[in-house]
């Protein structure tokens, strides 16, 4: 008997900025499909980790997988597995893939910062949500759509900023293990100096600790703490941003010991040391080949857009600048060939800001006092696994009821479901919400989120 699994969230394990969750999606029989009624988010600390349940069971990925394999389990539109027609194959694009062979990673991970709580949603996703917002204990104000500041000393940097996430200088060059002083930030290869963050324009450096079976007692270097020898000092990792359709591929082989994570290079007898030459010898990699994904701005003014330095401090410190009219590339890591946690595969989750506000403002931990940083309005989900892209939009939530203001949709040939975020809906078709996301996947191509004034 073929059964139907909802997989929506499988290779984007879409999460709120904040929280890390641990999603159970519940997969039944299609005939009793409308009779779902629930999936549970329990959310605590650690990376995001998505089980799979088929009538109440658990099932690992390997078995979803060897489900589609075998003809079990199908694709559909919808990004969900489903029943085959018995009287023919499916004929959609994602029905025609099928998946490699089971890896030994059977679950999927994102990165965020985390908090305690427990979140049951009270109805059941449409076919294209991934996401359903925990209530939240921050009070917006009285109008949550954000509208920018008329000039003055407290408005946002220009925008019109010399800052260029696109271009590198020998980001594909081997990096030269162990001949750079700890003092040199290395720009020659690849590497893009964020200076904003007064950290010698490293994203982020982190001092381990000990190594008991883990890093122990890690230290998160701040500018305050940086001396006359710079941020990357004796035993530190330290982090970089990689141009746009590149991230960073150096973190070391021992990570936290309860489960944080640690990356970028590390400073040794006073030289730059790679961490991860088996990934590549390089420091930045480039994200699948499998599929394009795109940032279009069609507005008047730059989007700054802010990736999730992970592995690393988990701060939204990875900048990419849209200027008005450009079309940039958007890093989509390949889940079989990126940073894992535990056994899990990782996505990239990008914080989308208001219209107008600069990287420098945009790309670091902010506060509450504005709708930027880690309080902008609006992630995107990013990665790429069995056979497809997944992309996401959904509500920086529980951190913020802030709404972005202008639109956001993902389009493209050959894309499964569609995703809209609007004036604080986000639509699947004619299904919207104000608290639940959005998913497409895409098996090849090119997928662009187009940022719009509708």
């Amino acid at each position: 008997m073929k059964h139907t699994i909802s997989l929506l969230s499988a290779a984007i394990a879409v999460v709120a900025a904040v929280p890390h969750q641990h999603k159970h999606q519940h997969a039944h029989e299609k005939r009793q499909y409308n009779d779902v009624t629930h999936v549970d988010y329990d959310v605590v600390p650690g990376p995001t980790v998505m089980v799979y349940v088929l009538n109440g069971q658990p099932i690992t990925e390997d078995e979803v997988r060897q489900g589609i394999a075998n003809g079990t389990l199908v694709w559909e539109n919808g990004g969900q597995l489903s029943v085959a027609s018995s009287s023919a194959a499916p004929t959609s694009t994602s029905a025609a893939y099928v998946p490699p062979p089971p890896t030994s990673s059977p679950v999927y991970i994102s990165s965020t910062t985390s908090v305690l709580s427990v979140y049951t949603p009270q109805s059941t996703p449409t076919s294209s949500s991934v996401y359903s917002a925990p209530s939240s204990s921050y009070v917006a104000p009285s109008s949550s759509a954000y509208s920018a500041p008329a000039p003055s000393s407290s408005a946002p940097s220009s925008s019109g900023s010399s800052f260029d996430s696109s271009s590198a200088t020998g980001v594909d060059s081997d990096f030269p293990d162990g001949q750079l002083d700890c003092s040199t930030f290395p720009s020659d290869y690849g590497a893009i100096p964020v200076d904003w963050m007064g950290l010698g324009c490293w994203t982020g450096v982190q001092l381990p600790g000990s190594d008991q079976g883990g890093f122990s007692n890690i230290e998160t270097v701040t500018k305050d703490q940086v001396g006359s020898s710079g941020a990357c000092t004796e035993g530190a990792y330290c982090s970089y941003a990689c141009p746009a359709g590149y991230q960073k591929a150096q973190w070391p082989s021992t990570q936290g010991a309860t489960g944080q994570s640690v990356g970028g290079i590390l400073c040794q007898n006073g030289k730059l040391h790679k961490t991860n030459p088996a990934m590549s010898g390089s420091l930045c990699m480039p994200g699948t080949d499998k599929v394009t994904i795109l940032v279009e701005n069609n507005l008047g003014s730059n989007v700054a857009i802010c990736r999730t330095d992970y592995p690393g401090t988990e701060a939204e410190t990875i900048p990419l600048d849209a200027q008005p009219g450009s079309t940039s590339n958007l890093t989509c890591p390949d889940a079989s060939n990126y940073y894992t946690w535990e056994g899990g595969h990782t996505s990239a989750q990008y914080y989308v800001n208001p219209a107008g506000v600069a990287v420098q403002d945009a790309c670091q931990w902010g506060s509450d006092a504005n709708p930027w940083g880690n309080y902008a309005p609006l992630n995107l989900g990013v990665g790429y696994s069995n056979g497809a892209a997944w992309l996401a939009i959904f509500q920086n939530a529980p951190t913020t009821t802030a709404q972005l203001d202008f639109a956001v949709e993902i389009v493209g040939d050959g894309i499964s479901g569609s995703c809209k975020y609007s004036n604080g809906q986000y639509c699947s078709g004619e299904s919207c919400s104000a608290v639940t996301g959005c998913t497409v996947s895409i098996s090849s191509g090119t997928a662009t989120f187009v940022f719009s004034n509708s």
